[in-house]
């Protein structure tokens, strides 16, 4: 589904406030799962890549630059997740050549090219298969508001586009938890490209104004600059399409038009004949997440625009991952 326009901080309206008691209640019952939980904790470091709001806010992307990071050190990564969108339960070690996103989700098809990625419905039992078979640090995709098992490093990703939408909880607005909730449990915030919605704001405003905040931008690779001045039919089913179709004009695209998806969009045999009918020609892009759901009959008449992380000081990850590392109970 895609996010309703009253969530967004820019909109306002009456439903936010008509709402507002039933977000009182999710964030109360956020609030007391996590105080009755007894996490797990793992015989190897956990890396938690989460984030407050519901839709995307660029956690594939810090997920797949941490595993880089991580495996640049010659330290054994896993990537234990849910699995959004898929059928499997797990705890199930991903195969690109026995599972399709419709069986383990658009995301652990990603990350599996870069690492051992499991997709398990219980995280616990997720992060026992993946030390079972070797994992030396796990990094859980998600799983920020999951108390079941312990994380030794937090990180909240955060678009500076849309920030915490209209600040209320769900389904009053975009949020999980509340943000003084959510900020209390992480180590720090990454925040993504342009603060347009005042993130860094808001935490130096909380109580913890002392917060780590680590700046970084998702940019297209040199290879999609190749784009620039062809003429592009793009499509997206992402948390917020329009991100994407921004970029393309970025780097030059002569948009010549554009379709939307909900996000996680199974994409029907019907939605890309239209699509290509509706591109008359012209080069169809869409994103790396939207095309390893698309069935290969279809996939050479389109390409996926790639993208990179580019911190803008990369010193301030590296130190936490390290801090991680020295914490190692096996190390």
């Amino acid at each position: 589904m895609q996010a309703p326009e009253f969530w967004d901080r820019k909109t306002g309206g009456f439903l936010p406030s008509l709402l507002r008691p039933i977000g009182c209640v999710v964030s109360g019952l956020a609030a007391l799962r996590q105080k009755r939980a007894t996490p797990f904790k793992a015989s190897v470091p956990i890396i938690c890549v989460g984030n407050l709001v519901a839709g995307g806010a660029g956690k594939t992307p810090v997920a797949l630059d941490l595993v880089a990071r991580l495996k640049a050190k010659n330290i054994v990564v896993h990537v234990v997740m849910l699995g959004y969108g898929g059928t499997e339960l797990g705890p199930t070690l991903v195969d690109p050549d026995v599972h399709d996103s419709i069986k383990v989700g658009d995301e652990a098809l990603l990350l599996t090219r870069v690492a051992p990625t499991w997709v398990s419905e219980d995280r616990k039992a997720g992060v026992l298969s993946a030390i079972h078979a070797g994992a030396e640090i796990i990094v859980l995709d998600d799983g920020f508001q999951n108390p079941s098992v312990h994380k030794d490093l937090s990180l909240l990703v955060v678009d500076g586009g849309y920030g915490f939408g209209n600040g209320r909880v769900m389904p009053a607005g975009p949020l999980r938890e509340t943000t003084k909730a959510g900020f209390e449990r992480t180590d720090a915030v990454i925040l993504l490209g342009a603060d347009e919605a005042d993130v860094w704001g808001r935490v130096k405003r909380s109580a913890r104004k002392d917060l780590p905040i680590l700046r970084a931008h998702i940019r297209p690779t040199k290879d999609a600059q190749a784009l620039n001045g062809k003429e592009i039919y793009a499509f997206a089913g992402i948390g917020r399409p329009q991100k994407f179709f921004d970029t393309l004009n970025h780097i030059g695209c002569k948009l010549v038009g554009s379709k939307s998806f909900d996000d996680h969009h199974p994409y029907s045999q019907t939605d890309l004949e239209n699509i290509i009918e509706a591109a008359a020609g012209a080069t169809i892009v869409t994103t790396e997440k939207d095309l390893v759901r698309i069935p290969e009959a279809f996939q050479n008449q389109m390409q996926a625009v790639d993208i990179t992380l580019r911190w803008k000081e990369h010193q301030a990850i590296d130190s936490l991952l390290s801090k991680v590392m020295k914490n190692d109970p096996q190390g």
